[in-house]
């Protein structure tokens, strides 16, 4: 490592910002398990591959069971000071043939930090509109064999925006110091795409409440299909009760879309 490098990054073991790509359906979720699968598990056994462990990576978040990811960011630290790219491709070679990619690469400084470092998370839910089964997006979208109204579901999600306590949203067994949290969007989309049409939830926020987004979906497909007003959401959040909310909707068509950083280690130059 050169002078410049170590007045920017420090002299301690190189840190590299990792962005995930996995199919969730295969996994007990992101963290790492004694007896189960997990994303965790896989990329640090493929770390463990390039240089002797153990190996623990820390992630942006830590989804559940079935849940995927689009752009989730985890870090590592490291012996070898890698070129990005090269790492992220010998990463890939060893992780195959798990359903998870690395898609960027970047050296960090030793004091950059995957989940604290974050200011926003993005999440995405897809809600796929037929009757007949999915069968290419079948574990990838929650199917809904009924049509839902759209505006409906905005008029419902436009009361949880902004600052709140979110009780009634969150699951009992959340570990979250506070159910007070700061929801920045939730943006309600109906779109026409190949296999028939979805509803899409584009939520972003700081940070989530255990369950946040699944039920914050699941409560307005409630609204969608008739049998909640768009004000009753407005009600179930003010009560600050578990009780209050709506069915929790299931994970597979949940995803972490993306997250973000003050400056974003995957610029240009860096692996994707």
């Amino acid at each position: 490592m050169d002078l410049r490098a170590k007045r920017r990054y420090g002299g301690g073991m190189p840190r590299f910002a990792l962005r995930v790509e996995y199919d969730g359906g295969p996994f007990a979720g992101w963290q790492r398990q004694a007896d189960q699968p997990s994303i965790q598990g896989a990329i640090e056994a493929a770390l463990a591959r390039l240089e002797p462990g153990p190996h623990a990576i820390a992630a942006a978040g830590r989804t559940d069971a079935g849940v995927h990811g689009l752009a989730q960011v985890a870090h590592c630290d490291l012996q070898k000071d890698w070129e990005p790219f090269r790492l992220s491709e010998a990463l890939n070679h060893h992780l195959k043939p798990a359903p998870v990619a690395i898609v960027g690469a970047a050296r960090v400084a030793e004091d950059w930090h995957a989940r604290f470092t974050a200011v926003e998370r993005r999440y995405l839910y897809r809600i796929l509109l037929r009757r007949a089964p999915a069968t290419h997006l079948r574990g990838l979208v929650w199917r809904v064999g009924r049509d839902l109204d759209v505006g409906a579901m905005q008029a419902g999600a436009d009361h949880l925006v902004g600052h709140h306590d979110f009780t009634t949203f969150r699951s009992s067994i959340c570990q979250a110091a506070s159910p007070v949290k700061t929801l920045d969007a939730l943006r309600v989309e109906l779109v026409e795409d190949l296999w028939g049409p979805e509803v899409r939830f584009h939520v972003r926020a700081r940070s989530f409440l255990h369950n946040q987004v699944r039920s914050f979906v699941g409560t307005l497909e409630r609204v969608g299909a008739g049998r909640w007003r768009p004000e009753d959401v407005g009600v179930a959040l003010a009560a600050r009760d578990r009780a209050a909310c709506g069915p929790v909707a299931p994970p597979q068509g949940l995803y972490l879309a993306g997250v973000v950083y003050p400056d974003d280690p995957f610029g240009a130059g860096q692996s994707r």
